[in-house]
């Protein structure tokens, strides 16, 4: 490289450059549970940000009772997820929804998922999710472009795989734990660990790649 940016602009139809899959349960008008894959998440602090769709309905449940639970899928489960991703708990369907999206109203079921007791809220958590993270939503309002709604999310218990957990912490073991990435559509596990962050309180020694020669 000389420095020189080789650069092209392109508009590419959607930015999943890489972002964790979360599976969101939310409870219905009728006190059943809705379950629903989303990609647009990031935490600050105790507080988890969900970017949702408008017109899905768990935004719609979000906006009257904002219990929740963020379950967090390792790579394995992508398959579950994707059996979600066509499938909608609004009947009927919103015509914003992509072509082949049905309505379905046993998330749990149709995906080969299982729900458990949360502590804190009313939605169950997902039991094949190593992480889960019961919050209420604080905060529901839409975003710039009338299209989504952004939720802040208050996390209230964290639930963790023991397996995933340093012995004698509360910090999850970086080594242990992938997140299922979605990246411009495709899922994705963790590749090896690089190196880790200044702030980390659970320092690791990282052997260095291997040259090819």
């Amino acid at each position: 490289m000389n420095g020189i940016s080789n650069r092209i602009a392109i508009e590419p139809s959607v930015l999943y450059f890489g972002t964790p899959v979360v599976l969101l349960s939310t409870e219905n008008q009728d006190g059943s549970f809705n379950l629903a894959p989303m990609s647009s998440a990031w935490a600050l602090g105790q507080t988890v940000v969900l970017g949702l769709g408008r017109d899905g309905q768990t935004a719609r449940n979000l906006g009257q009772r904002p219990d929740l639970v963020i379950n967090l899928p390792d790579p394995a489960l992508w398959p579950a997820v994707e059996r979600l991703a066509p499938l909608t708990g609004r009947d009927p369907v919103p015509p914003t929804k992509a072509a082949g999206c049905r309505f379905e109203p046993d998330k749990f079921g149709a995906a080969g998922l299982h729900g458990e007791p949360s502590h804190m809220v009313r939605p169950p958590r997902v039991a094949e999710c190593p992480l889960q993270l019961e919050a209420r939503a604080e905060r529901v309002q839409p975003d710039v472009s009338g299209e989504f709604v952004i939720v802040e999310a208050a996390v209230r218990k964290v639930h963790a795989d023991p397996r995933l957990v340093v012995p004698g912490t509360d910090h999850v073991d970086p080594a242990a734990w992938s997140p299922l990435i979605y990246n411009f559509r495709h899922y994705f596990g963790l590749g090896p660990e690089l190196g880790h962050s200044y702030r980390t309180q659970a320092p690791r020694k990282v052997e260095a790649p291997a040259v090819q020669r």
